[in-house]
């Protein structure tokens, strides 16, 4: 399933009818806010990136609410199951551009397509994007780690009380998220910095944590969409496994997540699937990286 995109006009449209659509939601849902501390963020593997502590523990994966509204899912993205996970570790911040600069000298990679040496230092808190399913794998492997499973990034991304999108239920505003910009990408313009969605409306909305997950994962909805280890299998949900799914033992196409700078409030919802041939690259796509966590710490890692 290739990413719906929209611009101008029909782009507009969809945000308006998506924030009028956020009115009828229920107000603790509209609202939510955090009832426990953010797990703190620590540097770790060869690239020292910042990664957040995710608990053991189950969660609600997917969703059953599948139609035409701009609220509802697509039918790849049921049926709602409830999946188990060992403490693990993630990214807190998509991978940034000039950290996988560091990574293309270190190793002899090549660079994507359209790679600016100038972005490295005037844009390099932005996310890298442009890079294959092949290119992020190797990134995680260099930097001693690896990209999460497609549950991983859910639960990450969602956390454990069910919610629509990182921060709750509430329609994206442009201060939550960076998305439905357009047809074109320029680094410094339209790329957010990985830490982008703090402050701002999300404040006055209630929605303390701003852009970020239950957890502190920063850019989970929008910015730059992202790879997961998985292959894609369009029903892989009614046959996945409780325990530490990792998706269909192959296939054509990887999953990515998370919705992109060029995509509508749609595709910015949690349980939102798309899929791409592995060497596909596209100026929206870009990754994070995971990590097992101890086996001594598996019962404590996280909250």
């Amino acid at each position: 399933m290739r990413k719906v995109r929209a611009i101008g006009l029909i782009g507009a449209l969809i945000l308006i009818g998506g924030l009028t659509m956020a009115a009828e939601e229920p107000q603790d849902k509209q609202d939510m806010k955090d009832t426990v501390p953010f797990p703190p963020a620590v540097p770790m593997g060869k690239d020292s990136a910042p990664m957040i502590p995710i608990s053991d523990g189950c969660f609600t994966m997917g969703t059953n609410n599948i139609g035409q509204e701009q609220s509802q899912g697509f039918p790849n993205e049921g049926p709602e199951h409830v999946v188990c996970l060992k403490a693990y570790y993630m990214d807190q911040l998509e991978v940034t551009i000039e950290r996988y600069g560091k990574f293309m000298e270190a190793a002899k990679h090549s660079p994507p397509p359209l790679w600016d040496e100038d972005a490295v230092t005037s844009a390099g808190d932005r996310p890298v994007v442009g890079v294959t399913w092949q290119d992020a794998d190797a990134y995680c492997k260099w930097a001693g780690k690896r990209l999460p499973t497609e549950a991983e990034w859910e639960k990450a991304a969602r956390g454990t009380d069910g919610r629509r999108y990182p921060w709750g239920y509430m329609t994206p505003y442009p201060d939550l998220a960076n998305y439905n910009r357009g047809a074109w990408v320029s680094y410094p313009v339209t790329l957010a910095p990985v830490t982008y969605g703090i402050e701002g409306m999300s404040i006055r909305h209630g929605t303390k944590q701003g852009g970020r997950s239950p957890y502190g994962v920063y850019n989970t909805a929008g910015n730059a969409s992202e790879w997961v280890a998985d292959w894609y299998g369009r029903d892989y949900y009614s046959k996945s496994s409780k325990d530490n799914p990792t998706g269909p033992p192959s296939g054509e196409r990887k999953v990515f997540r998370g919705g992109s700078w060029n995509d509508p409030p749609r595709n910015l919802r949690v349980t939102g699937r798309s899929s791409a041939d592995p060497t596909f690259q596209d100026q929206s796509m870009g990754f994070r990286c995971a990590m097992d966590a101890p086996k001594q710490a598996q019962q404590t890692v996280g909250r």
